[in-house]
C-alpha cells in the first residue's frame, strides 16, 4: 500500500491524516464546473451513459466543448439505483450486436479508465423450470453462438455444480430444469463506473456541471438553439438526452412524444455474510434474480411494477412475490435479513428495445427506453450514442434502433430475454 500511495503523491502517513481530516487536502476527481454560455453539445443526464457518451465524443471525436449537466449530483439516478448486472446473451441480432458491444469495452473499461470499475466476470445463468422454456433457452444458446456471443446449456446437475447454493430438488412449484450459463457475465460495481468515466471526460476537457436541471430546450424553426437552465441560459446546436426514467419529460420539451412508459423498479440487499453466491442467478418464471456484492449483501431483484409512475416507490407485493420466489430458489437464505430497499424509474418501449436516435427536431438526439436492461449496456450506449450525435447519422449497431422502427413495424422485440428485471 505504501509503494501505490507514494507513487501517486501519497505516503501512508498522509492518507490516514486526510482520512482522519476528512480528505480536505485530497484533489477533486473531476472538476465541478460552473456552465459556460454556449457549447457545441449538451447532454442532459450525468449517469453511466451521459457520461459515457460525454467520454467518447471527446476520445473518439475530438469535441471536447461539451457539457454533461445534471439536475442532482453523478451517478444519483438509476446509476445508484440499478442491481449492476452485465450479460449479452440477447435473442436477436440487433440486441446482441449493441449489448456484445458494451460487453467488449466492459472488459478494458477499467484499464481504459484507469480506474477500478471492480469488473467481475463470474458468470450468468438464467434458469428454466419447464420443457416450454427450456426449448425457448436453448433456442436462445444457439442465437447467441450464432453472433459470437459465449453461452451454453447446463443440465440441473451442471447448474448445481457450477452454484452450489441452489436448490434443483422437485418438491417445489418451480423445478430446476436447466439453465442458460454467460461465463463472461457478471457483476461491477456502478459508482465506481460512473466516478471513472467523469474523471476521464474531464481530463479530456469535457465540463462536468451538478445541481444543473434542465428546464427548458429553445428550439426554433425544427432547429434547436440551447437549453434553459436552473443556471442560466447555455446556446448550443446539439442537445443529447440521456436520462434513464424521464426520457419523455425532456422530450416533451421540444413538441415530441415518444412511445415510452414509466415505471418503477424495486431493489433491495440482505444483511452481508461471507461469499456463497459464486454467481448471477436469474429466473423468468419465478420472476427474480439473485447476486453477492463484494460487500458480502445479496443482491435481489424482480420484474417492473405494472403501474405507471415517477415516485421511485413499488409496490410491496412486488418484493413478497420475488422473496418467495426466492426462497424456493435458494431455502438456506430463509433466515437471512433484508438491510434496505430502494426503488428507480425506468423507461419501457413496446417492443422492450431501447431508443438511440435523432429526431425530427435538428439536432435533438435521444437515448433512452433501456427498461431493466441500461446499466449493461453502458459503455456501448455511450459509444454509439456518442458516434451519432457527432456525426448526425446511426452506424450500424445503433440504427436498428432509431425511431422510425415504431412506423415501419421493424421492431426489436427482446421481451423473451429482457422480462425480467436485470
Amino acid at each position: 500500500m505504501g509503494r501505490t500511495a507514494r507513487m501517486r503523491g501519497y505516503s501512508v502517513w498522509s492518507l490516514l491524516r486526510e482520512g482522519v481530516g476528512g480528505h480536505r487536502g485530497w484533489r477533486p476527481a473531476w472538476r465541478d464546473a460552473a456552465p459556460k454560455a454556449a457549447y457545441d453539445a449538451v447532454i442532459i443526464g450525468g449517469g453511466g451513459h451521459g457520461l459515457a457518451t460525454a467520454y467518447y465524443l471527446a476520445k473518439e471525436h475530438g469535441m471536447t466543448n461539451v457539457a454533461v449537466l445534471e439536475k442532482g449530483w453523478l451517478g444519483g439516478g438509476n446509476a445508484a439505483r440499478n442491481t449492476t448486472i452485465v450479460r449479452s446473451n440477447y435473442l436477436n441480432d440487433e440486441s446482441a450486436a449493441i449489448y456484445d458491444h458494451a460487453m467488449r469495452l466492459w472488459r478494458g473499461l477499467g484499464r481504459e479508465l484507469n480506474f477500478n470499475i471492480m469488473m467481475s466476470h463470474r458468470g450468468v445463468l438464467n434458469l428454466a423450470h419447464d420443457d416450454g422454456e427450456m426449448r425457448q433457452l436453448k433456442r436462445r444458446v444457439e442465437a447467441n453462438r450464432l453472433n459470437g456471443v459465449d453461452a451454453e446449456w447446463l443440465d440441473a446437475h451442471e447448474v448445481k455444480e457450477f452454484c452450489p447454493p441452489i436448490h434443483i430438488g422437485r418438491d417445489v412449484r418451480y423445478p430446476v430444469l436447466g439453465a442458460t450459463l454467460q461465463r463472461s457475465g457478471g457483476v461491477n460495481r456502478h459508482d465506481a463506473v460512473v466516478w471513472g468515466y467523469a474523471r476521464a471526460a474531464c481530463a479530456l476537457g469535457v465540463d462536468i456541471v451538478q445541481h444543473c436541471e434542465v428546464t427548458g430546450i429553445d428550439v426554433r424553426g425544427g432547429v434547436v438553439q440551447g437549453v434553459r437552465t436552473t443556471r442560466g441560459d447555455i446556446k448550443t446546436s446539439k442537445v443529447a438526452s440521456v436520462v434513464a426514467g424521464h426520457t419523455s419529460v425532456i422530450a416533451d420539451m421540444v413538441g415530441l412524444r415518444l412511445p415510452i412508459e414509466s415505471h418503477p423498479l424495486q431493489a433491495l440487499v440482505s444483511e452481508p455474510v461471507k461469499p456463497i453466491m459464486p454467481c448471477v442467478v436469474m429466473s423468468n418464471a419465478v420472476h427474480a434474480y439473485c447476486s453477492q456484492s463484494d460487500k458480502g449483501e445479496l443482491v435481489i431483484g424482480a420484474g417492473i411494477d405494472p403501474h405507471i409512475s415517477y415516485t421511485q416507490r413499488g409496490g410491496f407485493h412486488i418484493i413478497e412475490d420475488e422473496i418467495a420466489a426466492l426462497l424456493e430458489l435458494f431455502p438456506i437464505f430463509s433466515r437471512m435479513k433484508l438491510m434496505r430497499h430502494w426503488a428507480g424509474t425506468v423507461d419501457v418501449c413496446p417492443d422492450a428495445s431501447p431508443i438511440i436516435s435523432k429526431t425530427p427536431v435538428k439536432g435533438f438526439y435521444v437515448n433512452g427506453g433501456w427498461g431493466t436492461g441500461g446499466w449493461k449496456a453502458t459503455p456501448g450506449s455511450g459509444h454509439v450514442f456518442a458516434d451519432l450525435v457527432a456525426n448526425d447519422e446511426p452506424n450500424a449497431i445503433a440504427e436498428p434502433y432509431a425511431l422510425t422502427r415504431f412506423a415501419t413495424g421493424k421492431l426489436v422485440a427482446e421481451h423473451g430475454a429482457a422480462a425480467v428485471a436485470h
